[in-house]
Order: C-alpha cells, then sequence, then structure tokens
C-alpha cells in the first residue's frame, strides 16, 4: 500500500513514515501542497495523509484540487486542534476522513487502516490465496498454518500480488508501487533477488516454488489455484511482538525528536531575545510563529501534551500581538522555561491514559478509536482474553472495557483486576440485557458488580456516551494521583491536612513562605492550589489573583482554609476567582470531602 504525507514539519515527517514504513505501507513525502500535486501525478497512491496549513498551496485547496481533477484516492486530513470550521471545510472539499494533531501514532495507524478497509469495500480485512494468509493489520504472513518471516519488501510483495490477485506486475510496476519517489529505483536484479527469496520462502512453508510465476515478457503474479483449496481460518490473535516492535519505534521516534527539538526553541529563544531588545523584525517574527506553530502539532504525538498547549501559546503571542508589551516578554520567557522543563521529563510522567478495549467486534472498536481522540485516551485492542492478559502485564493500562459476549469466563477478569495487585477499573458492555429467571436482566448485573465492575454499558449506546462513561471513572482514579500544593503558615492546619491527604495516597507540596510560591508552583504543577488568607509578606488574597490573572494557571482549582469565615472575607475570596472556602475549625471529614470536590471538579 502506498501513502504519500503532505506535511513541512520535517520532523513529523520523517517520525511518521518511518513509523508507517515498519508497518510495511511504502510512504513519500511532500513537504508543500505544490509538491505534493506533482507526485500525484507522476504516482499512484491508495491514500493521502494531509497536512491543513502548508506552504504554496495550502492542504483544503489541494484537497479540491484533486477531487475536481478526478482523482478517487483516500484522503486522510491532518488538522490543528479546535479547528472545526477546517474539518468541516476539509470533508466538504472531499476528504474522507480526519485526524486532530497532535495525534497518536497507534491511533493513526488504526485510523488509516479503517480507512483503507472502507475505501473498498472488496477488500477483506485479512487477504488469502488459498492456504496462504496475509493480515496487514499485524503484518503477520502463515502459509497452511506455518509462519513466514519475511522481509519489508517481501511482505509488501505479496501484499501487492494478493490485492491485485489476477494482474501481472512488469518490474517497472512493481518499482512504482513499492519504492518511495524521493529514492533511486532498485538495479533489476534487485527486484529477481526478492521475488527468488519470498518464493523460497514459500517453498519451506510447503507451498510450490512457482507459487508467484513468472510470464516471460511481462512480469510476475500469482499462480491460478488449481489444487489449493481455500484454507478459512479464525481470526489470529494480535501480534503481542508486532505490537512491541511498533511501541519501541514509537520510543525512539520520540528520542529521535527530543534530540532535533533543540534548534526549533533555540528559534523561539532568539525572537523572545530580539522582542525585548525591540530589534524583532517581521522575518523573524515570522519564523518563531511558523516553528511554534508546527511544535504545538507535533509535540502531543511525540508524548508531551502540555508542550503542545504551551506552543499553542507562544504562536498565538506571535501571531495576535502586534505589539507585544513588557509583561507580555516575561510571559513569553516563563513559557519557553516551562516548555524546555516538558521536553527534560520522561514518557511516563507524558503518556496519556491507556484504556484498553477487550472485544472481537470490529465495528465497534473503530468506533471506539475514532471518538477515542475527542477524550484524550489511547486506545489498545485485544480480541480474546489470552491477549488481553498478556498486555495487561506489559502495558499496565489505566482502565479496561470488557466485551461481556466475547468468552464465557470473561467475569473472572474483572474479579482479577479489581481485587488483584493492579487494582485496574473494568467496565462492561454487552448485546445481553433479559433473562429467563426470575431476576430478568438483574442476575448479570449484580454479577459485574459483585465482581468489582465499575459500570454495566449496552454495545448500542453510541462510541461517544460509552467513552464518556470511561472518562468518569478515570476522573474518579485519578483523584488517588492528584497533586495538590498548600500554602499556609500554620502548623497545626499542615500537620492534619498532610496525615489526611497522603493516607488517601495524595501528593503533597507543603510551603510555609510564601515568597517562593510561583517557582514551587512551575516545578510541582498541582492539580488543587490550597491557600491560607493571612500569611505573612503575600496573603492568600493576592496569590489567587496572581494565579487567576495568568493564561496557563487561571483554571487551576483554588480552595481557601480560613480562620474568620465572616462575609466579608467569603466575598473577597469569591470575587477574586476561588472555587470554594472553608472554615479551618470545621470537622475533618468536612475539610477533606470538600478538597476531594475541588479534585474532581478540575
Amino acid at each position: 500500500m502506498r501513502i504519500l504525507l503532505v506535511e513541512d514539519d520535517d520532523l513529523l515527517a520523517q517520525a511518521v513514515a518511518r513509523y508507517l514504513t515498519k508497518q510495511n505501507y511504502v510512504v513519500d513525502i511532500a513537504a508543500d501542497g505544490e509538491a505534493g500535486w506533482e507526485l500525484v501525478n507522476v504516482c499512484n497512491y491508495d491514500l493521502i495523509l494531509l497536512d491543513i496549513v502548508l506552504p504554496k498551496l495550502d492542504g483544503i485547496s489541494l484537497c479540491r484540487q484533486l477531487r475536481q481533477s478526478g482523482y478517487q484516492m483516500l484522503i486522510l486530513l491532518l488538522t490543528a486542534k479546535e479547528t472545526k470550521t477546517d474539518k468541516v471545510i476539509g470533508l466538504d472539499a472531499g476528504a474522507d476522513d480526519y485526524v486532530v494533531k497532535p495525534f497518536d501514532f497507534q491511533e493513526l495507524s488504526a485510523r488509516i487502516r479503517a480507512l483503507l478497509r472502507r475505501g473498498n469495500t472488496s477488500l477483506p480485512p485479512v487477504l488469502e490465496w488459498g492456504a496462504l494468509r496475509l493480515d496487514p493489520s499485524t503484518c503477520e504472513v502463515t502459509y497452511a498454518d506455518i509462519s513466514l518471516n519475511l522481509t519489508a519488501k517481501e511482505f509488501s510483495l505479496l501484499d501487492l500480488f494478493l490485492r491485485n490477485n489476477q494482474r501481472i506486475f512488469s518490474r517497472s510496476a512493481i518499482v512504482d508501487q513499492l519504492w518511495s519517489a524521493e529514492k533511486d529505483p532498485p538495479e533489476e536484479n534487485t527486484i529477481k533477488s526478492h521475488i527468488k527469496s519470498l518464493r523460497q520462502k514459500l517453498k519451506v512453508a510447503g507451498a510450490n516454488y512457482d507459487f508467484i510465476e513468472t510470464i516471460y515478457g511481462m512480469g510476475y503474479r500469482l499462480k491460478a489455484l488449481d489444487h489449493e483449496q481455500s484454507c478459512p481460518k479464525p481470526e489470529p490473535e494480535i501480534d503481542l511482538k508486532q505490537q512491541q516492535i511498533l511501541l519501541t519505534a514509537i520510543a525512539q521516534e520520540r528520542e529521535n525528536f527530543k534530540a532535533k527539538v533543540g534548534s526549533r526553541i533555540a528559534e523561539l529563544k532568539l525572537a523572545a531575545d530580539a522582542l525585548r531588545k525591540g530589534t524583532l523584525d517581521a522575518q523573524l517574527r515570522q519564523k518563531a510563529e511558523q516553528e511554534a506553530h508546527k511544535l504545538a502539532g507535533s509535540l502531543g504525538s511525540f508524548g508531551f501534551p502540555k508542550g503542545s498547549l504551551l506552543a499553542n501559546e507562544i504562536e498565538d503571542l506571535f501571531q495576535t500581538q502586534k505589539f507585544i508589551s513588557q509583561a507580555k516578554c516575561f510571559y513569553l520567557d516563563k513559557l519557553l522555561m516551562e516548555l524546555q522543563r516538558d521536553l527534560e521529563k520522561t514518557p511516563v510522567e507524558q503518556t496519556q491514559n491507556l484504556l484498553l478495549v477487550i472485544s472481537n467486534e470490529q465495528q465497534v472498536v473503530e468506533g471506539l478509536i475514532k471518538e477515542a481522540q475527542n477524550h484524550e485516551i489511547q486506545v489498545q485492542i485485544a480480541t480474546n482474553l489470552t491477549t488481553a492478559r498478556s498486555i495487561i502485564s506489559s502495558l499496565n493500562p489505566d482502565i479496561v472495557l470488557l466485551d461481556l459476549d466475547i468468552e464465557k469466563d470473561s467475569l473472572k477478569l474483572i474479579t482479577e483486576l479489581s481485587q488483584g495487585t493492579l487494582q485496574i477499573p473494568v467496565l462492561v458492555f454487552t448485546n445481553r440485557n433479559n433473562f429467563s429467571d426470575a431476576y430478568g436482566g438483574l442476575r448479570l448485573r449484580l454479577e459485574v458488580a459483585r465482581a468489582g465492575g465499575r459500570a454495566f454499558l449496552q454495545k448500542s449506546m453510541p462510541p461517544n456516551e460509552i467513552l464518556e462513561s470511561v472518562a468518569q471513572v478515570l476522573q474518579q482514579t485519578r483523584i488517588n494521583k492528584a497533586r495538590i500544593m498548600v500554602v499556609d503558615d500554620d502548623p497545626q492546619t499542615l500537620t492534619v491536612i498532610q496525615q489526611s491527604l497522603e493516607a488517601l495516597g495524595l501528593t503533597l507540596k507543603i510551603l510555609e513562605d510564601p515568597r517562593y510560591f510561583w517557582d514551587i508552583l512551575a516545578e510541582f504543577s498541582p492539580d488543587l492550589l490550597i491557600l491560607d488568607v493571612e500569611m505573612p509578606h503575600v496573603n492568600g488574597i493576592e496569590l489567587c489573583q496572581v494565579v487567576r490573572n495568568d493564561p496557563y494557571w487561571k483554571f487551576l482549582p483554588v480552595l481557601f482554609l480560613v480562620d474568620n469565615l465572616s462575609a466579608d472575607i467569603v466575598e473577597q475570596i469569591f470575587a477574586i476567582g476561588a472555587d470554594d472556602c472553608v472554615s479551618k475549625t470545621a470537622k475533618k471529614s468536612q475539610i477533606i470531602t470538600r478538597i476531594l470536590n475541588c479534585v474532581k471538579r478540575r
């Protein structure tokens, strides 16, 4: 399968191309819309990954131009976050689907597979020719149940023949289909060598040597099935080895990106320095805006979702502010400093919530994968319980969505996860509803609840509603992982809060001197801020004002602990944007409940 990636962010484009190449796609890259148009006119593509914001010719214009010229290949738009207008215009222009930047590599791969399947209804997910079986989603090839260890080019050759099993391919046609346009075409003997090696591997597995036959003077094709009988096989389990290879590839691309992204940060720092000195010209400003835009679209894909948000703010500063005040200059420096810190964090600190979906119903799974991006949830799929247990032990997902109809003993997994050492929350979904016994539809629901299930859902629910339930359970479990910063000079109050919250497994940062507030806030990055009103040097109301005046921290939940809960104090607290306040003399259980309620609302 041949893909054209039209993307002007070279770091992102190269990473995506390498990742897709490991899945045996042939990928060409164009850095602007005009170059993309030229490649389409000389090469045949099954799918185009098309960024919207491009030099020379933007993605929507290119999409419209392709459709008006009669090109029917699939087009998957790469859109900036929250640009709903671009999505609508792009789909109206003829795009088949879209992925929001920054995207998850595995989700992008799944969306490509789903789109390729939908784009050609005659194309089965698993390709078969007699006893030969090729699964594009796992890159697994078997002949009569014997696994074939193929190179990437051998896999691509076999995939090409199976998708076009009546067609004769000349050597030049094979080169056009399987070699990137940017690379020099291989010599004639190279094609022969790949065909010969593929034939030998098929022969070892039990096929005739001329399974791929030579049509002299014309090329190669699959030999017609004379005595070969089609051998339907059950759907294979997810190839965990291939899955691990792809996860390793993502980790490697992340490190490559970190090693090269410094030049972009340097460009932004150069522009910020010129801004402070009053020497920022239009060219340097435009360059900084472009680099920030690319970072905003790519950082999240490499595991830096917070970095994408920071880059978005930096882009907005350069894009919307014709004159940037001295205060804005300081804010820009702060954003750059936080961005630098974010890039130094470990992958564990950056990963999104991982949802394991255990189901073999393809349509349901694809709907969930597509919807998951709106909830910032990464999805992993298992088609049976054996595979699910392997994924759980290796990837330790944050939450599990279990199809109760998949196997008879699926309830056992709920008990294992809810009562075992991992303590992973499990939601179930099913088509089953009514029963003939006296309990009616209640019996199964009781069994799920007793096993420790956190929600009972119907498969008929829309994907967004199912994922809303997932998000709600995740929010409840995130309370135990919340980070709370307390600024108070009262030792007694600090002792009570520290003992109570740490007993719940929450992470605390205690600060008695408010003069160090800003540095600790940026370093600790809390989910909730608890403030005292009366403190030496800087009072809590002033600190809350500082937080609410900052674009990055203005939505941080703030709760006040107050000695004197008078009407005047309460009015001041809520006037500056606090979320709640509670008296220090209240019962300890009441204080903790109010704190946890604030964490839930974050």
